[in-house]
């Protein structure tokens, strides 16, 4: 019998199966190595390759470990991700089965009013006390039910006034009904909900692309999937019903998205993400295992849940680049999202204002069905939109927004509306250096900026995460108070409107400011409270919201995006400068978007403005094609990495030479890569194109196979790269 072992560098093993021991593929188990007892899972007869061991030779299974075994389909699923992106399948495994699933049952403490009134009442408390009556949950749900912040409600908690209930982790979460609050749709909204609806109740693969503009009521057409999922096998007051799946790019922003979930079926979903607490972890993973879990909203690891009866997923904002894993195994969860439809034999839906160039081609040739929301809900407008020409209104000395956009926020201001202030650059600079010897501050363990943060008096990597106090003088030629700041980030900008606008409210929306969802709803409620009246942020106010006084949205820089070096540069600037645009306008009142740029004759500057976002993917598309780039073509990033700067170039030299000559294929590199060293490793890529019909993962696996690579270099395969930095 096969079993893939959680061993690093051993891939599946042979053992014997003890008598009396009944085991199937997809079980969990513990078996010998050596004089050390590993976990693993049966696999399937004749899967993987591997040579026959004589029977007699073969060591027994130790255990049957009491875990959900993984399903058929979560298998195929699995072995498709370690083959499309050259990844070991125990390392795609561990992803299904992460630490939690082998804990055994917690107890989870939540809280709920059962004390006293505490002596010290703040507005908060009184709120959170008014919010919170016949209300129980952990923490970060209270807080967030009751829009206050987690120190408030830690509070109530220590005063007694919250009192903690102990809950099994086998308890059934609160159970959404998908007939609580059934909407009133518009008619393409109404069509497009019962193309998804019907799929749900037919059954079988049916990938879906629903594009609709900012504002046209996406959300609300594939709840009604959800629904139909929640209704499949559920007969009356049981808790039967199919599994949904939501993915969003962003688990820090679902504040708004979770309050409309409630609003529509009654109750939260069940969260999955990395700020779960333990116990909170294992819970969640066994109600998703077992179904108790009906409907799951979480990060692109939500995907390999192991549900047991998966009906529909969603993927919220589908374009967004963040759905791509960097670290560990190379997956985009929008496309894996597809996949394990397909395997499962489910619906799946990519919803979004601006699809990728591949999900639009997907679609073009049928393989997606196609679903369009061309307009806003209940009749409000897409915003008017502008480009200001850099060259023409420079700002003043010392300033980053022009004179027409000052003008357009005194002026929504004066009328009492909101505006939002776009720049996706964290901190205050993005450049500390010295006036008097040039000296730019670099990080330690990277070739990239140290990156001033005013606020927290620090300055950070953003790459690694290294951080430092603000020098009191240069460190390379001592001369004191002579750093300066250059550059503009968004904190740089909060500034400069404060001294604009010393009367207006600020709000700073970055991830270092909104870092969970429970910041994320105190946002929302300050904003729509009135007690915001401009916000500055980066790529996160991009995503979802829907403010109905947020009239003015300005881009700082719309150029900043382009210079990324890649092919994706103009497809994503001209993505995140649609969506922030989209959140102008979209109550009754009228919205405007200023684009601040220095190349406004660019095809992308003039797409957003005329709001012809078909020209320029045409555009785009035409140009992938003509140059056989994805989707027309494939490519791969080869990264070889080292504490050793000469033993990753000779090794990146040594695999470019080895490079197979292939029609179709060709090979640049190695070269060093742009961020030539990341956390203390230095960095060489080559990056791979490909023709389509090639076989690209056996071509590349037997490749690196042919290459020997000594222990210090590390050799990762990025396939279909977002990142080339």
């Amino acid at each position: 019998m096969r079993v893939v072992v959680f061993q690093h560098g051993l891939g599946a093993l042979d053992y014997a199966v003890p008598a009396g021991m009944d085991l199937a593929p997809g079980d969990a188990v513990a078996v010998p190595l050596g004089p050390r007892t590993i976990t693993g899972v049966v696999w399937d007869a004749g899967r993987l390759e591997g040579r026959e061991v004589e029977a007699k030779r073969l060591r027994p299974v130790t255990e049957k470990l009491a875990i959900v075994p993984l399903s058929a389909p979560m298998r195929r699923l699995c072995e498709w991700v370690a083959d499309y992106y050259l990844s070991p399948l125990a390392a795609v495994i561990r992803m299904v089965w992460p630490s939690v699933a082998f804990l055994g049952e917690r107890e989870i403490v939540e809280y709920r009013i059962g004390g006293p009134v505490p002596g010290r009442m703040t507005p908060a408390r009184g709120q959170a006390l008014s919010n919170l009556a016949g209300r129980q949950g952990i923490v970060r749900d209270l807080a967030r039910v009751a829009g206050v912040s987690e120190a408030v409600i830690r509070g109530l908690v220590t005063s007694g006034t919250l009192q903690p209930v102990l809950v099994g982790a086998d308890a059934t979460p609160a159970q959404p009904d998908p007939d609580f609050a059934p909407p009133l749709l518009e008619d393409a909204q109404a069509a497009a909900a019962e193309a998804i609806a019907g799929a749900v109740r037919t059954g079988g693969f049916a990938p879906f692309l629903l594009e609709g503009v900012t504002g046209s009521g996406k959300t609300e057409v594939y709840f009604e999937a959800v629904a139909a999922a929640l209704r499949q096998g559920r007969s009356e007051g049981d808790h039967g019903g199919g599994q949904a799946l939501v993915l969003v790019p962003e688990i820090a922003l679902t504040a708004p998205w979770l309050a409309r979930f409630a609003a529509r079926f009654g109750v939260a979903p069940v969260s999955w993400h990395s700020d779960l607490k333990v116990a909170e972890r294992r819970a969640a993973w066994a109600a998703v295992a077992d179904g108790r879990a009906k409907v799951v909203v979480g990060a692109r690891s939500a995907l390999f849940l192991p549900f047991a009866d998966l009906r529909v997923t969603i993927v919220d904002e589908a374009h967004e680049s963040s759905f791509k894993q960097e670290e560990g195994v190379h997956y985009h969860a929008r496309d894996v999202a597809v996949m394990r439809a397909r395997e499962e034999a489910a619906t799946v839906v990519l919803a979004t204002a601006t699809p990728a160039i591949e999900t639009q081609v997907q679609a073009a040739r049928g393989t997606y069905r196609h679903l369009k929301l061309p307009a806003r809900f209940g009749g409000a407008r897409m915003p008017e939109i502008a480009a200001v020409d850099m060259r023409r209104y420079p700002p003043a000395r010392g300033a980053w927004l022009s004179p027409p956009l000052v003008a357009a926020v005194t002026a929504t201001l004066a009328k009492g509306e909101q505006a939002l202030l776009f720049l996706n650059r964290r901190g205050y600079a993005p450049l500390t250096l010295c006036r008097t010897c040039g000296e730019r501050i670099q990080c330690p363990n990277c070739t990239a900026w140290m990156v001033e943060h005013r606020l927290s008096r620090r300055l950070a990597c953003h790459h690694c995460g290294h951080q430092t106090p603000v020098p009191p003088a240069c460190p390379a030629c001592g001369e004191a108070d002579a750093l300066v700041a250059c550059g503009p980030g968004v904190e740089r900008i909060a500034e400069e409107v404060s001294r604009t606008w010393p009367q207006a409210r600020l709000a700073l929306v970055t991830s270092d400011t909104i870092n969970s969802p429970a910041k994320a709803a105190l946002l929302v409620k300050a904003v729509e409270d009135r007690q915001i009246d401009v916000l500055i942020g980066t790529q996160m106010v991009t995503k979802g919201y829907h403010f109905p006084e947020l009239t003015l949205v300005g881009v700082v820089d719309a150029d900043l995006g382009l210079s990324g070096g890649d092919l994706r540069a103009g497809e994503r600037t001209f993505q995140q400068v649609a969506q922030v645009a989209g959140r102008a306008g979209r109550g009754a009142k009228p919205g405007r978007v200023l684009i601040q740029t220095h190349q406004p004759q660019a095809r992308l500057m003039q797409a957003l403005v005329a709001g012809d976002p078909a020209a320029f993917y045409a555009a785009e598309t035409e140009a992938r094609r003509d140059l056989g780039l994805p989707p027309f073509g494939r490519l791969a990033a080869i990264i070889v990495s080292s504490e050793d700067a000469g033993a990753a170039l000779a090794a990146a030299r040594a695999i470019g030479a080895a490079a197979p000559d292939v029609e179709g294929l060709s090979v640049l590199g190695p070269a060093a890569a742009p961020l030539a060293m990341l956390r203390g490793r230095h960095r060489q890529r080559l990056l791979v194109q490909a023709r389509r019909s090639l076989a690209l993962q056996r071509l590349l696996r037997d490749w690196l196979a042919a290459v020997p690579v000594p222990a210090n270099v590390r050799v990762v395969v990025d396939v279909d790269p977002y990142s080339f930095v």
